[in-house]
């Protein structure tokens, strides 16, 4: 049985996953303009391949990401399917992120409008996207909860939060799973956050885990696409992009004497800091998701993670996760403050 096959379980309480999930987004226009049909063949060739877990958002695309999955799975049995889906995210018609809307009474709506567009009866892991400053966190997770009673959810899960926040919304319904960016870019959570999940049971859900593609080792310093997020983000810009490029080379040797890719090694430290974090694989196209897996049977010695750790010291990354913007809605960033 490879570690694809084998079955992980999701948090003390949560569902059997695979060892990796395939993150949607980018099927949806956020880096720049994607295929349809390529974005419907990587879900039915991860499938295929033993991935069950998707993980998506209603503001993707504006719903476009929710009605794409509906039509990915309908040669689908939805039992074999996990559908991760984040909630919360105001967007204005211009695309623009314009706030957070976490009320108890939103929960309910942004749930009718998923559960529509996806064309399925429940959702297997429903989490807010960030957390509403004006809502307390107890009244967010307790509206969800209620679905869950209802039967139109299976199990609750946090997105971008801090330690103190994942104590507070466990007091009140178990967490699966905590969803936050986690590659050798960003390292932020190994302080606190990791460890408290690991302490109350909940499982880890990475994505970013190519740092939104500048450890993909292709990256280039000309890359420009209508569209594509990243040309907001501090660390896609001028000379912060310089710099984390640099360091990319730095990783690429220890890359090409393992015969591999950057991205591959990249991936494979991240699969080897443990079974209780699944890393949501953003590929667009059926070639980045065989990548992904075949950087599964990549074995890491402690040497080889001190080196690969060396290359890209944590406190050498240059520029935020974020906008500033955007950075001012991490409650996972303020905690570590």
């Amino acid at each position: 049985m490879t570690r694809q096959e084998k079955a992980y379980q999701l948090g003390k309480l949560g569902p059997n996953v695979s060892r990796i999930g395939l993150g949607c987004m980018g099927m949806s226009g956020m880096y720049g303009e994607a295929d349809r049909q390529e974005s419907i063949a990587t879900i039915h060739a991860a499938l295929d391949a033993g991935v069950n877990l998707l993980d998506t958002g209603d503001f993707y695309g504006m719903g476009h990401n929710e009605l794409l999955i509906r039509d990915a799975l309908q040669s689908q049995r939805r039992e074999d399917v996990l559908i991760s889906v984040k909630f919360g995210g105001l967007r204005a018609p211009s695309g623009e992120f314009v706030g957070y809307d976490c009320r108890p009474i939103a929960v309910k709506n942004f749930l009718s409008y998923s559960l529509q567009r996806l064309g399925v009866d429940y959702i297997d892991i429903y989490r807010p996207a960030r957390m509403d400053p004006s809502v307390p966190v107890e009244e967010t997770i307790g509206a969800i909860a209620d679905m869950v009673k209802a039967g139109y959810v299976r199990y609750i899960g946090l997105s971008e939060v801090g330690a103190d926040t994942l104590r507070r919304a466990q007091s009140v319904h178990s967490i699966c799973d905590l969803q936050i960016e986690y590659s050798l870019m960003s390292r932020g959570i190994e302080a606190e956050i990791l460890p408290t999940a690991r302490e109350l049971g909940i499982g880890i859900t990475a994505y970013g885990v190519l740092s939104r593609g500048l450890l993909s080792g292709r990256w280039s310093r000309e890359h420009s696409q209508r569209g594509d997020i990243r040309g907001m983000m501090p660390r896609f810009q001028g000379e912060n992009l310089e710099r984390n490029l640099a360091l990319v080379d730095a990783l690429r040797k220890i890359a090409e004497e393992k015969n591999v890719t950057v991205s591959q090694i990249s991936m494979a430290w991240v699969y080897a800091r443990g079974v209780d974090i699944i890393p949501l694989i953003g590929a667009r196209r059926r070639d980045q998701l065989v990548e992904a897996q075949e950087a599964l049977k990549l074995e890491l010695s402690q040497g080889d993670l001190e080196r690969i750790e060396a290359a890209i010291p944590i406190e050498s990354v240059a520029g935020t996760r974020y906008a500033a913007s955007q950075m001012a809605h991490l409650d996972s960033e303020r905690s570590a403050q």
